[in-house]
């Protein structure tokens, strides 16, 4: 009973690192390509480093996190190729959850979307972007476990981890985050009508917007800063 506790508590306490680590990633707490340094972290978080090294090794299988030969652990950094690539794969994907949700999608779930939808409205009232991120997440993920396949809902969460921390950056301008909401807005109508093409339209343009505002701010230099200083 003791071992169980133990091992309960265990698991618990790296999920929690995971999740402060997943936060600081996002949010641009550690910087893209910075390498993740054992000591300060341990020290940050007040942790030791067997839930720590734990907590890096998820990151890495989510692709927050590479895992470099002789550097250890480092924060995602995307080229242009890279965020090309990535969101052309992503768009399609989102498409197609969109798509299947809106023909799947339970009265319960949809009650749920919106519902975090309203709650997301509130923090961006109050320009509150990191609860608003969150709950942004939330109902992106709601939408693809209502697609109800789990092989695209693997593909697309271990593709969209990659792209989480530039994700968060597009809404930070006030008129491409206002019109982030309508699209949102436009979501939940098209979701409660089931129509599944308007779905996957208002899908699609969204994340291919989002890529337009990321590769905008990359070749501004506004997103890796410190490579047009280096």
């Amino acid at each position: 009973m003791t071992a169980e506790i133990i091992e309960i508590s265990r698991l618990a306490l790296h999920d929690q690192v995971a999740a402060r680590l997943r936060t600081m990633l996002v949010e641009g707490l550690i910087a893209p390509g910075a390498k993740l340094n054992e000591r300060e972290l341990c020290l940050q978080l007040n942790v030791s480093r067997t839930p720590l090294r734990e907590a890096i090794k998820l990151l890495a299988a989510e692709g927050l996190v590479d895992l470099l030969p002789n550097r250890g652990a480092v924060a995602v950094k995307l080229t242009e190729a890279d965020v090309l690539n990535t969101f052309e794969v992503l768009a399609m994907l989102e498409g197609m959850s969109g798509e299947l949700a809106a023909r799947r999608i339970t009265d319960e779930e949809l009650a749920e979307v919106r519902a975090l939808h309203y709650e997301m409205l509130a923090c961006f009232s109050r320009r509150d972007l990191s609860g608003y991120y969150r709950l942004n997440a939330r109902i992106h993920t709601a939408i693809n476990d209502a697609a109800a396949n789990p092989v695209l809902s693997n593909t697309y969460r271990s593709i969209n981890a990659r792209v989480q921390s530039l994700r968060f950056r597009t809404n930070q301008n006030e008129a491409k985050w206002k019109h982030a909401v309508e699209e949102h807005e436009q979501m939940i109508d098209a979701l409660a009508r089931r129509d599944a093409e308007a779905m996957r339209k208002v899908l699609v343009s969204h994340v291919l917007r989002k890529r337009d505002t990321v590769l905008e701010l990359l070749r501004a230099g506004e997103i890796y800063p410190s490579a047009k200083s280096s």
